[in-house]
């Protein structure tokens, strides 16, 4: 019987190319669907002929704690017409430290930005969430 592998979900790292601080507390998003083309055939009652169709990506979203401008200043520059895809990794790392599964985002781009809830009575860090679209990924 194969080996089989269980990852901890927080053993996980996010690269953006050109981006040097990439540090989050939460990735989530990392989803492919495939959707599905119904078709009536004329005369034939029983059921529908069901086809596969386009693929859609889901938007993957980061939180993080208040870091560096680097990832603001990328999603204000979007805003104002200055779209620069970048490339994304989502690598999971294992227990001997080393990255064991790596998630390719091609050409993503932010979408989206969410700033901190301030509160003063709350004893939690402020953590700023962005979101991003993106072309394609691959899994390696």
């Amino acid at each position: 019987m194969p080996k089989r592998n269980v990852y901890s979900a927080y053993r996980f790292w996010v690269e953006i190319d050109g981006l040097m601080e990439a540090a989050f507390s939460e990735c989530s998003g990392l989803q492919i669907e495939t959707e599905v083309v119904e078709w009536e055939e004329g005369g034939e009652n029983r059921f529908r002929h069901r086809f596969p169709g386009r693929v859609k990506y889901a938007s993957i979203v980061l939180k993080r704690g208040i870091a560096n401008l680097d990832l603001w200043n990328w999603y204000v520059d979007v805003a104002n017409g200055k779209i620069q895809r970048q490339n994304l990794s989502v690598a999971l790392y294992g227990y001997a430290g080393a990255p064991e599964m790596r998630w390719n985002l091609i050409k993503a781009l932010p979408v989206k930005w969410v700033g901190p809830t301030f509160k003063s009575s709350a004893s939690e860090a402020a953590v700023e969430t962005l979101e991003l679209i993106y072309e394609s990924i691959e899994r390696v």
